[in-house]
């Protein structure tokens, strides 16, 4: 029996010798984020994943700070949007991963220097509660009088997919800053991420609300009422992309992570957790659009890179933010 725990106790200071621990900074859900790392590490239980949840925005904040004093904590990024991954690119902080398992995705869901790579398509639409408002088709629309204080919408100086919305509005000639600016015009204050504005839609607090597609059709499953609107003039959209620091001291656990969220298992796990997979032959949640069915608002992530501080300015301008 001595020999038998000493033998046992030898073999788990091995494994603890060889485990290696990934930090994670993610903006998903809280319970997404559970959910991707458990799968993970199941997958993975060599690998132990310790993660901090919060808006891309206050987790880019957070970094830029760890950066400025040279103690950068993740080893992994998992949030919204391009636009801040492109940043990080343009600074030197993201790890190439040229061999990356990308051979069947859309060479548009991924960075071509291979430093950040998408693993969904989540598009921003218009929410409404049908018990007090009615749908509408054109993102226009919402601009009149009776919607006066009565639509959530997102902050792009908190949320990741509010940042990326933002830059599509504008670079639309038909929407551009006078969509936002007839917001203001209506009292409306954006603020906090998509979970707050599901919430005001579906408890009756607002009528309408910008919101990211899972968001509307997993409460709307649950039973909340709310629905998604696909506007005729477009949707934004974001792949939530995953990238690697520079600075990591866990390579090849990185590595791995970023595998796992590009495998069919890891793909298969984005369409449970509501979110339409970017792989080919994983099938989509059901009751969502699909993608070829909608007009995309597009716009050039390099030149929004450079005119971020600028465009995130003139939106605090415009509501005394």
């Amino acid at each position: 029996m001595k020999l038998l725990s000493l033998t046992l106790a030898a073999t788990l200071m091995s494994s603890a010798a060889f485990a290696e621990t990934l930090t994670l900074y993610t903006s998903q859900p809280p319970e997404q984020a559970q959910e991707t790392v458990d799968a993970f590490m199941a997958a993975h239980p060599d690998i132990t994943v310790e993660w901090t949840r919060n808006g891309t925005s206050a987790l880019m904040n957070v970094l830029r700070a760890e950066i400025e004093a040279g103690q950068v904590q993740p080893d992994v990024l998992l949030v919204a949007d391009v636009i801040n991954l492109g940043e990080l690119k343009a600074g030197g902080h993201l790890m190439a991963y040229p061999e990356a398992p990308v051979a069947d995705y859309d060479a548009a869901t991924y960075d071509p220097d291979m430093m950040f790579f998408g693993t969904k398509a989540i598009t921003t639409g218009i929410a409404y509660n049908p018990e007090i408002a009615e749908p509408v088709t054109s993102w226009n629309d919402l601009l009149v009088e009776e919607n006066r204080g009565q639509i959530a919408v997102p902050s792009p100086l908190y949320s990741g997919a509010a940042l990326n919305h933002l830059h599509a509005v504008i670079n639309d000639p038909d929407l551009g800053w006078a969509f936002f600016e007839g917001l203001n015009d209506l009292d409306i204050v954006p603020e906090g991420g998509n979970g707050p504005a599901t919430n005001a839609v579906a408890t009756g607090m607002a009528k309408y609300a910008i919101l990211v597609d899972a968001n509307a059709l997993r409460a709307k499953a649950d039973g909340s009422p709310i629905d998604y609107i696909v506007p005729e003039d477009g949707v934004s959209f974001i792949t939530e992309p995953a990238a690697i620091l520079s600075t990591t001291d866990a390579p090849e656990a990185a590595r791995t992570f970023i595998d796992f969220l590009l495998s069919r298992e890891g793909q298969e796990l984005v369409a449970g957790q509501g979110n339409l997979p970017i792989l080919p032959g994983v099938d989509s949640p059901e009751g969502f659009p699909k993608l070829e069915d909608m007009k995309l608002l597009g716009y050039d992530a390099d030149a929004a890179v450079t005119s971020d501080a600028e465009v995130r300015q003139k939106f605090a301008d415009i509501f005394g933010l």
